[in-house]
Formats: C-alpha cells, sequence, structure tokens
C-alpha cells in the first residue's frame, strides 16, 4: 500500500491550497480516508476525514474553511484549504483505514510521507 500526498507549498494568508492523496496497492472505495496534520513542535492531529459513502467529519477549526473529498475512479483524496491562517501551517498527512471515519490517528492503518503547507502572515 502506498499514500503519495501532492499540492502543499507556500501561500500568503487568506489563499487557497488543494492537497492531494494518491493511493494505491489497496481497494480504495472500501477504504475510509483522512488527513492529519502536524505543526513544528505540536503533536499530530485530525483535521478531516471522509468514509466510503462519503460522510464527512472535519475537526472544529477548520470546518467552513476546507472541504474532503474522494476520487474512487482516481483512487484519490482530496483537501480543499481556503481563508487559509498562519496557524494552518503544518506538514498534512493522508492516512488510510479500512471503513470508517475515525478522527483518532491509531485506528489508521497506512500513512503518506507528508506534504508541507506554510501560511505567510
Amino acid at each position: 500500500v502506498q499514500l503519495v500526498e501532492s499540492g502543499g507549498g507556500l501561500v500568503q494568508a487568506g489563499g487557497s491550497l488543494r492537497l492531494s492523496c494518491a493511493a494505491s496497492g489497496l481497494t480504495f472505495s472500501t477504504y475510509g480516508m483522512a488527513w492529519f496534520r502536524q505543526a513544528p513542535g505540536k503533536e499530530r492531529e485530525f483535521v478531516a476525514a471522509i468514509n466510503q459513502i462519503t460522510n464527512t467529519r472535519y475537526t472544529d477549526p477548520v470546518k467552513g474553511r476546507f472541504t474532503i473529498s474522494r476520487d474512487n475512479a482516481k483512487s484519490t483524496v482530496y483537501l480543499y484549504m481556503n481563508s487559509l491562517k498562519p496557524e494552518d501551517t503544518a506538514v498534512y498527512y493522508c492516512a488510510g483505514r479500512q471503513w470508517g471515519n475515525s478522527d483518532s490517528e491509531r485506528t489508521y492503518n497506512y500513512w503518506g510521507q507528508g506534504t508541507q503547507v506554510t501560511v505567510s502572515s
């Protein structure tokens, strides 16, 4: 199983980015997918998740600004990030688990290598 994130970069506050996570080696349609992030000096935290039937959940700080979606035909999950703030700066990780949209990183079996998002003020 391989998860490969892309789309990170440097953006000004108020800007937008789209992160992508391409999955291989698994039956993507049966997997719940999530995004986590880890800021410097902080623990990794949940951002958003989507299950097999596209039910979603978000952490409160990103509600209304971030949108998670999936394209099963492309085995890809996306994170659309709008109205970015400096506090969104972090390494963003894609994760996968069979079924569900848990916000607990302990329940995810597979992880990508991460992509850096930096939001300047």
